[in-house]
């Protein structure tokens, strides 16, 4: 899924015990069938042995993720929609022992393409930011697991241990839209060559955070506060796009709201965690609070717009050659250059590969909206319905000058290094 590779230039992303039955006296039989079922708990989630027991309680969970409860303490309890919950067993024998080679791996997360249910998935290994209310878990993963959209990647269901939780989404094959702009083996590769390659994936990944914002019904507003060039996958041969890591904040813990903020700051044993996002894709208030909101992920979107346009790392440092100094290079500073620069500036900035074939008036319009999308004030960026409802119009704008240029849009391409 959301594979990367070794870039050339420097980076600056940041880098139990099982409870008693309620009942004294039991048949022989009961305490047979009542062992047996134990046998198949050994985390906080469980696998139902018949379809008789697809029902879980949620006050059955008692204590939080963070106190390792037994996964046979949710024997009795039911997720609504029943999203997948995966055995421990299951994912320790799908990633063999852990000893599999990994898909990808950082400081934060581990991840492995293996074979489950006789379906190929992406395992992430991810711990546990903070304390979770156990209810709050169980709806968010249901109502995550039950989510349909053609441009995310769908989480098919998940596994706790201890203070790690193992979240099993599908696997797609593609590259990384990083890697579609940039291949660290020839900076000149891309299979992006055509404009409405990329206002399609622009459209794609703009509705699907759109999606996420708005259409998930959990109650309360959604962040993926994951989104980057890195974790959106480019699929062949449509070359669609399609987000990744849909719901890992949120069940992590890592997504922290105002109010459970404040709820946590009035506990007098609280300690406040403050999470870091992507370098180039924060937003000033989030590297000040940590306190992810949907305008974060605005934020991140333009900047990822940006890259798209450009060609451009989100942000990175060279070494000026006189001075020795480190230069910072933003694409969103040069971004703005370029757009006051006119059509001549854009012409200039926009990714090469092109070969100088799209057009410039709708260029400049989708950057000018990825600049709204990246001001400093939240309050003055768009939201993703409106962001949406305005690429939706670019994209058409292109299809017509395609027809007029008589640009082929069937585009089969191999996303392979050439």
């Amino acid at each position: 899924m959301c594979k990367s590779k070794k870039k050339m230039t420097r980076d600056v992303n940041e880098p139990s015990t099982t409870p008693k039955s309620s009942s004294s006296r039991k048949s022989k039989k009961s305490q047979q069938s009542s062992s047996e079922n134990s046998s198949t708990s050994t985390n906080n989630f469980m696998i139902p042995s018949t379809a008789s027991t697809s029902s879980f309680y949620k006050d059955s969970w008692k204590s939080s993720i963070s106190s390792r409860t037994s996964l046979s303490s949710l024997r009795e309890s039911v997720l609504p929609e029943q999203p997948h919950i995966y055995d421990f067993s299951e994912i320790s024998a799908a990633t063999r022992n852990f000893l599999l080679k990994p898909y990808t791996s950082s400081s934060s997360s581990t991840s492995w393409r293996c074979t489950v249910r006789d379906q190929s998935v992406i395992i992430f290994q991810r711990k546990f930011r903070r304390q979770l209310d156990t209810s709050q878990l169980i709806d968010r993963l249901s109502v995550i697991c039950r989510s349909h959209h053609s441009s995310l990647v769908k989480l098919k269901g998940a596994s706790i241990s201890g203070n790690y939780i193992y979240l099993v989404y599908d696997y797609i094959s593609g590259a990384s839209l990083a890697d579609c702009l940039r291949n660290a083996k020839n900076p000149n590769f891309t299979v992006l060559s055509s404009w409405i390659s990329r206002i399609q994936i622009a459209s794609d990944i703009a509705h699907g955070l759109d999606y996420v914002h708005n259409s998930t019904g959990l109650g309360f507003e959604f962040v993926h506060s994951h989104i980057k060039s890195g974790s959106v996958i480019v699929t062949e041969p449509s070359l669609n796009a399609k987000i990744c890591n849909f719901g890992t904040a949120e069940l992590c813990g890592e997504i922290v709201r105002e109010t459970e903020k404040l709820k946590e700051l009035k506990r007098s044993d609280s300690k406040m965690n403050k999470f870091e996002g992507t370098r180039g894709y924060m937003p000033p208030e989030f590297q000040k609070s940590g306190i992810a909101t949907q305008k974060c992920d605005v934020f991140a979107f333009g900047v990822v717009v940006l890259e798209l346009l450009s060609g451009m790392e989100a942000l990175r440092y060279r070494v000026d050659e006189e001075t020795g100094a480190f230069v910072r290079i933003s694409v969103v500073e040069a971004a703005r250059e370029a757009v006051e620069g006119g059509g001549g500036g854009i012409r200039k900035w926009v990714d090469g590969r092109m070969r100088d074939s799209f057009p410039v008036e709708v260029v400049e319009k989708l950057a000018r909206l990825a600049l709204d999308c990246v001001v400093d004030d939240p309050d003055s960026r768009p939201d993703m319905g409106r962001v949406t409802g305005r690429i939706s119009q670019l994209f058409l704008e292109s299809q017509k000058w395609a027809e007029k240029m008589g640009v082929l849009t069937d585009i089969t391409v191999s996303l392979a290094p050439r």
